[in-house]
């Protein structure tokens, strides 16, 4: 095993050498190409400044000579081992250890890694949440369908998670805004950002008035949760029903009436969509999907009328603020890789039931529950492992989508400006530590396949 990790850590430096010469070479080659010309165009400046600008900058990047030698600068620069530079730009002396240096953007005039530095731990915090939320999500609901194959609840999911596949990333960011954020529907969420700018002087944690108020804001949403769980596990099916589709159908009502241009007509059909969804989700046979439905319904309702009891007014402090904005840009996040991991891991799982392996599990009179989750999900792993192996440059990458949409300013949004602009140093160091993160989470895949299935094996 570890001959074979060296071998894989050996491979990495001449892979990443032919990705960066692969990106050099078209950035190079594209119409107009990179040179000290192109940075300061249309800046109007006098020829004496122009050409001052110029030389300044084939002194500091080397944009007059040849692409190959502008190439072996870059890597000059980035390596642990290389030549010193002089203030002509010249290699002088003899190899020797020194740090590693990213360069210095086109067009911000900074250093890249502190670009980075700035965006990365954007991009990371909607990772960090939208990630477990999809393999959670994703995983039981899969496992789930795979069971209960032509039952209702494999149909149901089918279709749910095959439209939540088909609807655009742009066109779910849109819609999210549009009914969620805008002030014509519900205005619950805020259109963009990260955080407000009063939210930068609040404490970390909310505030009140007064200190008695505390205890009634955590009491009553967590005693709204829990009547909602009871309801979703103790009430009869048929009344949970029509209590689900009277709540979906006053949401639907609550979301249209005050709507000037609406009119009788959007209102009605957004009721009868409600109570439609309201019905399926507080009728379902699955326990999670009601409970998740009352019991979100019962945090709401004990969040409000805390609020509405609480003397004073209420300072949500830099953490709700903060996670207040996020819920919008992480749900866009979500969706899509939710449906593409939930008919994974159920075509995955019901292949695993139906092996050989699992009917003589059975027929030894192994539980189902033991066949299923010590023997079947353990073998089904094996395709969430490959998918996961993305994980790691996406941490980098972000969603270019999703961080326009919502104005937030993360590495995704500062990938595209660097192309956009043709600011070579940076988008050379984006693909730098993308290929780096991408080869490594390759390698890992590979270690995880041979730790769930013995049968691998890299000796």
């Amino acid at each position: 095993m570890l001959t074979y990790i060296l071998r894989r850590l050996m491979l990495m430096v001449p892979t990443l050498f032919g990705i960066t010469v692969v990106v050099f070479a078209v950035m190079a080659a594209a119409p107009g190409g990179i040179s000290a010309l192109t940075l300061i165009e249309g800046q109007g400046l006098e020829p004496q400044a122009q050409k001052a600008m110029e030389e300044y900058y084939n002194r500091l990047y080397g944009l007059d000579q040849p692409p190959p030698v502008q190439y072996g600068r870059w890597l000059n620069n980035i390596s642990p081992v290389g030549f010193a530079q002089d203030e002509d730009g010249s290699l002088t002396g003899w190899p020797k250890l020194k740090a590693p240096n990213l360069g210095t953007s086109f067009r911000f005039g900074r250093p890249v890694a502190d670009l980075i530095a700035e965006r990365l731990p954007i991009t990371l915090l909607l990772n960090v949440l939208s990630i477990p939320l999809i393999y959670i999500v994703a995983v039981a609901v899969g496992v789930r369908a795979a069971t209960q194959q032509g039952q209702a609840f494999d149909s149901q999911s089918g279709v749910v998670l095959l439209a939540l596949w088909s609807v655009p990333t742009m066109l779910a960011g849109v819609l999210l805004i549009g009914f969620f954020a805008s002030d014509q529907f519900w205005q619950w969420f805020p259109t963009g950002g990260l955080s407000q700018r009063a939210a930068l002087d609040m404490t970390f944690l909310p505030t009140v008035e007064v200190a008695w108020a505390i205890p009634l804001l955590l009491v009553l949403p967590f005693l709204g949760a829990a009547l909602g769980l009871y309801l979703a596990r103790y009430l009869p099916a048929l009344i949970r029903g029509g209590l689900g589709a009277a709540i979906g159908a006053f949401c639907g009502w609550l979301m249209f009436s005050d709507l000037a241009p609406a009119g009788w007509i959007s209102t009605t059909v957004a009721m009868g969509i409600g109570l439609v969804l309201g019905w399926l989700m507080a009728h379902s046979d699955w326990g999670v999907l009601r409970g998740f439905y009352l019991g979100t319904v019962g945090l709401g309702a004990g969040l409000a009328l805390a609020l509405g009891l609480a003397p004073g007014s209420m300072v949500p402090g830099f953490l709700l603020d903060r996670a207040w904005h996020l819920v919008l840009p992480v749900l866009c996040l979500s969706y899509g890789g939710l449906a593409f991991l939930a008919k994974l891991s159920r075509s995955s799982v019901l292949e695993n039931l139906n092996s050989d392996y699992a009917r003589t599990a059975r027929a030894k009179g192994v539980p189902d529950h033991e066949v299923l989750w010590r023997h079947v999900f353990r073998n089904s792993l094996l395709p969430l492992i490959t998918v996961s192996a993305t994980l790691l440059p996406s941490l980098l990458a972000g969603s270019v989508i999703v961080e326009a949409i919502f104005s937030i300013d993360g590495m995704g949004k500062l990938a595209v400006e660097a192309v956009q602009t043709r600011d070579r140093e940076l988008v050379l160091s984006i693909t730098l530590i993308s290929g780096v993160l991408t080869l490594v989470g390759y390698l890992l895949a590979d270690l995880a396949y041979a730790i769930v299935d013995p049968r691998v094996s890299y000796d």
